[in-house]
């Protein structure tokens, strides 16, 4: 991991954008990383378009505002391509990941010339097949992960167990279906 990555995340409100950020901040930060994470809200309704953020760094971030010029962008809702520019001030050495069946191919003529790196993950399949819903962040989570490579895939799924464990406390029977779903998003992430 370089020495600061900073990560921007598009999605709905609903879909767990938000909570997603906060989760890769607990567990950078559990694995000895100094980390942000935080959301930007405007209409706080179901649906509405949303931005999460987060740093993560080996040394103190001293730095406290939102992120125009992540290395990573996030996008958890395909539809927004259509009407947000979430390639804006993205880094060309860093990448865009996209939640969604189609392949990069299918995607690059929507990112507005965007020339860096392009993945794909299909969350919704992913969480449908491990937790018959769909819950987008999980899959979304372990894929910048990898893409990112913040950390080894071993150390997350067991920093991601632990915080499962304690966020699903009352309902023991969420956590193999997350953990099932962070585990084929690290191998399917294209």
């Amino acid at each position: 991991m370089k020495n600061l990555i900073e990560i921007r995340w598009h999605g709905r409100g609903g879909q767990g954008a938000k909570t997603a950020a906060l989760l890769l901040a607990d567990v950078a930060f559990n694995t000895g990383s100094y980390v942000q994470g935080f959301p930007e809200y405007g209409p706080e309704r179901m649906g509405a378009p949303i931005t999460a953020y987060n740093r993560i760094s080996t040394t103190p971030i001293r730095v406290h505002s939102n992120i125009y010029d992540p290395d990573y962008v996030v996008v958890v809702d395909e539809t927004l391509l259509d009407s947000i520019d979430v390639t804006a001030g993205l880094s060309e050495e860093g990448a865009i990941l996209v939640n969604t069946p189609k392949s990069k191919e299918e995607i690059i003529p929507l990112l507005n010339g965007y020339k860096g790196k392009v993945y794909t993950v299909d969350a919704r399949k992913i969480s449908v097949d491990a937790l018959g819903k769909y819950f987008p962040n999980s899959p979304m989570l372990a894929a910048i992960v990898k893409v990112a490579g913040i950390m080894p895939d071993e150390e997350f799924l067991a920093q991601m167990r632990g915080s499962y464990e304690h966020k699903f406390a009352s309902k023991p029977e969420m956590i193999e279906g997350n953990m099932k779903a962070l585990e084929v998003s690290l191998r399917e992430v294209k």
